[in-house]
């Protein structure tokens, strides 16, 4: 008999598409099915293996993420396959369950590692593989010991370069751009095992800036292709380096 999660010899990335079938909505008028993102006919394809999502806050990149996450196994709160944050129950608000419910997905094969990494949630999985390797008799990793983007990047080094999908929502919510860049080697370390799918949201234009990746933009319209110097964060990051002062002048006085 196969072991089960063994490797797998195919490259990134497994999940091809996820669609959504009207089907299955329980109702229209609640959230998240009220987002013009959440059409009959959403679907979204994989083609590569690191894919960039971008969009202001409200457009549902972050319940995107969480409803893929949850139809792929994670918990809603973030973490790996069985992980379970020890405070889940107000950890975040959660509408991936619903979300996943209603969406039907194409994997070539099914993978079932990697990791759900959410910036809001990140002490309550850290705390929770600590208390799970004490229940065990192991020595916790001990992410908490460090500062908050030290943590963050141990385990990222720690947790995913392992076959599998991870999908990151705003990782550089903890992350100086001196780390934002660190990231972006991971990213490329990741992409260059070739059997680590990533999904990932993000205001970053550092880390939108990955060359080897599929980049989207979301707005109430939905997703379309986006170079990053189209991306409203480009735009208004270039506007501040090309004259600070004078930046800030202006939209403090709007």
């Amino acid at each position: 008999m196969a072991k089960r999660n063994r490797p797998i010899n195919m490259p990134a990335p497994y999940l091809r598409q996820v669609w959504l079938d009207p089907a299955r909505i329980p109702n229209r008028k609640a959230y998240p099915f009220v987002l013009p993102l959440l059409r009959d006919d959403f679907e979204l394809g994989f083609d590569k293996a690191i894919t960039i999502i971008v969009g202001e806050n409200g457009t549902g990149k972050s319940t995107l993420l969480e409803g893929i996450a949850v139809m792929a196994g994670y918990d809603d709160a973030g973490g790996g396959k069985g992980y379970r944050p020890v405070d889940h129950g107000g950890a975040v608000e959660k509408m991936g369950g619903s979300l996943a419910a209603a969406l039907r997905a194409s994997w070539l094969p099914k993978i079932t590692n990697g990791w759900f990494f959410r910036a809001e949630s990140f002490f309550s999985v850290a705390r929770y593989v600590d208390a799970a390797a004490l229940d065990v008799g192991d020595t916790p990793p001990d992410f908490l010991s460090h500062s908050h983007g030290e943590g963050f990047l141990r385990f990222f080094e720690e947790r995913c370069q392992r076959q599998g999908i991870f999908i990151f929502d705003e990782p550089e919510s903890a992350l100086s751009p001196s780390r934002q860049i660190e990231f972006l080697k991971l990213l490329h370390r990741m992409n260059g095992t070739g059997h680590c799918q990533v999904i990932m949201a993000t205001h970053s234009p550092v880390l939108m800036a990955y060359p080897d990746a599929t980049l989207l933009r979301l707005t109430k319209y939905g997703l379309e292709p986006v170079s990053l110097k189209d991306t409203d964060h480009f735009k208004v990051m270039r506007e501040f380096c090309d004259d600070p002062k004078g930046f800030v002048e202006a939209v403090i006085e709007e």
